[in-house]
């Protein structure tokens, strides 16, 4: 999928040592989820969802801001209320996406990330942000409330801090936001892309079925009432020692080795 005004791909690629790094590349419209951005994000994690190989994603932007939201211009073009309610789904789509897509997906945040583009942080498994990264809903500034963001903002951060950012539109810097829980990681501008390249490399050497595993587990369980909860990860872990790599990993830990994991 590329930008029509001038032909360059809306989303590059790079892959490296199990990391595929995903970057959205439209600065001159803040890198704004159109219709288009999120069809190149959807194809690009569509893709990746087959790829065993991949075991860890980076979700990185081009510009200095990481993600302005829905493109308000777009957005005002259109008149049909099928029409606004297909890009909303198509956005809820994406979003659920990154959720169960099998790899861990962090998001390495510089600049703004406003509004869709703060439920895209949110809805990530973890969030790196630059210490100078800002984070906002301010739909409710343009007499839009921002609904969908809500969603993943309030699975990520407690329900005072999420009305907080939803009725006042007030952005919040990197470091309310890690002690928020909206992002894992701050670190400074020019420690960005290392660090988040390190996080992603210690991710990509474990077993990437365990993490596959674990992370669909973890999003399973945290919806579901506590003992039902016990009961299922009891299952999940007892399915997971009849795995080739946690028999080998807990023998190596016995044996005082490094493990050789099969990913499987």
């Amino acid at each position: 999928m590329t930008d029509a005004a001038t032909d360059t791909p809306l989303v590059t690629r790079t892959d490296h040592d199990g990391v595929a790094t995903l970057t959205m590349n439209n600065p001159k419209r803040r890198n704004a989820l159109s219709g288009a951005m999120m069809a190149a994000l959807q194809d690009a994690f569509d893709r990746i969802a087959n790829e065993s190989n991949v075991r860890c994603v980076i979700l990185a932007a081009e510009g200095p801001v990481f993600c302005a939201g829905h493109d308000l211009k777009e957005m005002s073009g259109i008149t049909e209320c099928d029409q606004h309610a297909s890009l909303f789904n198509q956005c809820s789509d994406l979003m659920m996406t990154i959720v169960s897509l099998p790899q861990p997906v962090i998001a390495r945040v510089r600049g703004m990330a406003t509004a869709a583009g703060c439920q895209l942080v949110a809805s990530c498994d973890l969030a790196v942000a630059a210490d100078t990264a800002k984070f906002a809903t301010p739909g409710v500034n343009i007499g839009l409330f921002c609904s969908t963001p809500m969603v993943a903002l309030s699975r990520n951060i407690a329900r005072k801090h999420a009305m907080r950012m939803l009725l006042t539109g007030d952005p919040i810097n990197a470091d309310n936001a890690f002690a928020m829980g909206l992002v894992s990681d701050v670190v400074s501008d020019d420690d960005l892309v290392d660090h988040t390249n390190t996080l992603a490399a210690g991710i990509a050497a474990r077993s990437g079925m365990t993490v596959r595993l674990g992370k669909q587990a973890f999003y399973k369980q945290v919806e579901m009432p506590l003992s039902q909860a016990y009961s299922y990860a009891s299952d999940v872990m007892t399915a997971n020692m009849q795995k080739h790599d946690a028999r080998e990993g807990i023998g190596a830990f016995v044996e005082k080795r490094h493990p050789s994991w099969r990913h499987e």
